[in-house]
């Protein structure tokens, strides 16, 4: 640089020296603020229940809508997958015809934690045509394969009338979920606790006006 090009070069004052060291000084803070907030949130958020933790005792819904006869919906409630299944006019008039062949036919020897009052009945139902149950096997905690049709199958009797079976070690239920005689399942399929909101919609997990 030549002389007559440092003349035009004029030596920062003290006052700008002070407002440079002001303006580095408020950066850094602001800096440092933010990366302190960055700090906190997380420890914040690891102290607050997650959404999966709120949602695993709640109740959930489970819609209905446009259900057919014979056909199966499965939503998830505590981890469990829960059943809803609405029964055609011959399954539910079938229902009493497994009695002699049943373990605990009318739920009697059920805990309420796995048959609701409401659900001692024929179809462990609080409407006939509708099942929700609880799709883990009372035995080691497998889940059973739907059978729905009637007569002779592989692992099944000639005068079955529809139900499930374990695959695990060969339990047998009917379309109540109740337990046949001299297999390895001591208890029927649990009935959830549950009440209709509207004819579509169902709540599992209460029953405060079932």
């Amino acid at each position: 640089m030549s002389a007559e090009e440092n003349t035009n070069v004029q030596p920062e004052t003290s006052a700008d020296l002070n407002k440079d060291r002001r303006n580095w000084l408020i950066a850094t803070s602001v800096m440092g603020g933010i990366g302190g907030a960055g700090v906190v949130l997380p420890l914040v958020n690891t102290f607050a229940p997650s959404e999966k933790a709120k949602a695993a005792g709640a109740p959930v819904e489970m819609d209905i809508t446009g259900m057919q006869p014979g056909e199966l919906r499965t939503i998830e409630w505590r981890g469990k997958p829960v059943w809803v299944i609405r029964r055609t006019p011959e399954q539910v008039a079938d229902l009493n015809k497994n009695d002699a062949n049943l373990a605990d036919p009318k739920s009697e020897r059920s805990p309420d934690a796995l048959t609701p009052v409401y659900a001692r009945n024929e179809g462990r139902s609080i409407k006939p045509e509708y099942f929700v149950g609880v799709g883990i096997c009372s035995h080691l905690g497998c889940s059973p394969n739907a059978k729905f049709d009637k007569g002779a199958q592989p692992s099944l009797p000639g005068d079955w009338l529809g139900g499930f079976l374990c695959p695990c070690h060969g339990s047998t239920f009917d379309m109540a979920g109740r337990v046949f005689k001299n297999k390895p399942a001591p208890d029927n399929l649990e009935v959830p606790p549950h009440m209709y909101l509207t004819d579509t919609k169902i709540l599992i997990g209460e029953d405060k006006k079932a």
